[in-house]
């Protein structure tokens, strides 16, 4: 009975999608014991009633357990799904509202930016302790990371322990998806190949029955309906030449190209704060929630998501394979970023676990725009494993959208600020 401990299982939608999925495959839906951790007492709670009565609506034998204690799910665990969000949205609104007082707009902010670098400082060190954790506790394990900052918090994990990790993003499949629609192709009958760093994943291959999908892609933005639907990553397509894996929404904040033009926020109609919307939403999303796990609501019927840790565990138990994409460390798989550096490929996955392929050489325009984020990364890897705060600043310094819009002195006193207010998650640093 393979053990699949969920970390951050209050996160109850997203838990219960991943445990939902795993029931849809008849070899393992009898056979799994799920183990949910979570530090807060009520969602962890919540997400057992919860996935209770999944087991029940779908006929299934498998077993779950929950706990407050880590080490206690982590025992003897084959699988780890990491799922934490390190400070809630008490922090996430600190990342977005002080760096909107020195002029930094920001639309997601959780993976690059200076909002991603200081959700990095947050969340590796609990990354780190729950590799620490599994050292002891599954060393065989294998640690599926969901947790973002995605590449921050993998290559501080491979580089500080001998964990075995994978990081997974629904970006380039629900993407492809997209890119299906917006040719008006059936999604089975698309082909494609993509390579780069999480959110930063290039589309190098779209064909249809053999043919090249990009010219038509090109056609269709022509239609303001298309267009409309995904402008910024249009307009990236348009200038580079390929199609990016993540949203418009988190686009718009990778580069200097457009937040800092009030008329192209409009005109592209950019989400500014779109995540603390979405935040709020989910807190009214976990009443809802709480209301179906204590059985005074229908629990919704599942159907498969997207996601890929249902498939990485199918294909590992019963090794047949499957492909994925996953974020892994670059050792020899994309020829012009740098050696070490996190990122995104394809990967064959069966018995003998994730076999990252070989991505060979990114078009030289997206390894420059991937380049100037790995930077940014590495710096503020060094500065969590390497206990130096100098190394925050540096890292910050060089973020393209704040570079674009801020002094150096207005960058040092915005993070002085972002330090004070998550004082309590940065002891470590000082």
């Amino acid at each position: 009975m393979p053990k699949i401990a969920m970390v951050g299982a209050g996160s109850v939608v997203f838990a219960n999608n991943l445990l939902g999925d795993l029931l849809t495959y008849p070899e393992l839906k009898d056979n799994l014991e799920f183990a949910l951790m979570d530090i807060d007492p009520e969602r962890l709670r919540v997400s057992e009633q919860y996935a209770q009565r999944r087991l029940e609506k779908e006929g299934a034998k498998s077993r779950i357990t929950a706990t407050g204690n880590l080490s206690e799910a982590l025992e003897s665990a084959d699988y780890v799904i990491n799922m934490v969000q390190v400070g809630g949205l008490e922090a996430t609104k600190e990342d977005f509202y002080i760096p909107a007082k020195y002029g930094l707009k920001q639309t997601i902010a959780d993976t690059h930016g200076i909002g991603g670098i200081f959700r990095a400082l947050r969340t590796i060190p609990v990354v780190l302790e729950i590799c620490r954790k599994m050292e002891n506790r599954c060393p065989g394990a294998l640690l599926i990371n969901y947790s973002n900052p995605m590449a921050m918090n993998l290559w501080a994990a491979y580089r500080a322990t001998p964990v075995n990790i994978v990081g997974l993003c629904h970006s380039i499949q629900l993407t492809a998806a997209m890119l299906a629609n917006y040719a008006d192709i059936p999604f089975p009958e698309m082909r494609y190949r993509a390579a780069g760093i999480n959110h930063l994943c290039w589309f190098l291959e779209l064909s249809h029955r053999g043919k090249n999908l990009y010219p038509a892609l090109f056609e269709a933005i022509k239609a303001p309906q298309v267009y409309s639907a995904d402008r910024v990553r249009f307009e990236i397509m348009k200038y580079f030449g390929y199609f990016v894996s993540e949203s418009s929404e988190h686009m718009a904040e990778y580069v200097p190209y457009f937040i800092p033009r009030e008329e192209l926020i409009e005109k592209l109609k950019i989400p500014v704060n779109e995540y603390i919307r979405r935040s709020e939403e989910q807190n009214d999303e976990f009443k809802r929630n709480r209301e179906i796990a204590g059985g005074r609501r229908e629990i919704p019927a599942h159907f498969r998501t997207f996601e890929y840790a249902a498939p990485i565990i199918r294909a590992m138990e019963t090794n047949e394979p499957v492909c994925i994409y996953g974020n892994v460390e670059n050792s020899s798989l994309i020829d012009n970023l740098p050696a070490g550096c996190c990122v995104e490929v394809p990967c064959m996955v069966d018995a003998n676990g994730i076999q990252p392929t070989y991505a060979g050489a990114l078009p030289p325009q997206l390894a420059a725009l991937n380049r100037a984020h790995i930077s940014v990364q590495e710096l503020a890897v060094k500065a969590v494993l390497e206990q130096k705060p100098d190394y925050v600043y540096y890292a910050c310094r060089l973020d393209p959208l704040a570079a674009s819009l801020l002094s150096l002195e207005e960058i040092d006193a915005m993070v002085n600020e972002l330090w004070q207010a998550h004082q309590r998650y940065l002891e470590y640093l000082k």
